[in-house]
């Protein structure tokens, strides 16, 4: 993969944030990163880990899995397609 395919356009710190927020402030993000680049979600609510890659289904955008952050809250990375 190359460098740029995995380079993180816009990070969210949705930390404390209980559902649905972290997926609120995805939607209301995903807009300002160019097409085909990622976005992080930092969500530690345990819902974001099913929500986050249903919208990503919905709404026609890539769920590219996710990782830990430093500290070890998860973070989990959207592509933009549209």
């Amino acid at each position: 993969m190359t460098p740029e395919a995995t380079t993180v356009a816009l990070e969210l710190d949705c930390r404390g944030m209980a559902c649905p927020r972290p997926v609120i402030e995805l939607a209301k993000a995903i807009g300002g990163v160019p097409v085909g680049s990622l976005l992080a979600v930092l969500a530690d609510d345990v819902a974001a880990r099913t929500d986050i890659p249903a919208w990503c289904r919905m709404r026609g955008q890539e769920y590219a899995g996710e990782e830990a952050a430093a500290d070890g809250t998860p973070r989990h990375l959207v592509r933009r397609l549209s």
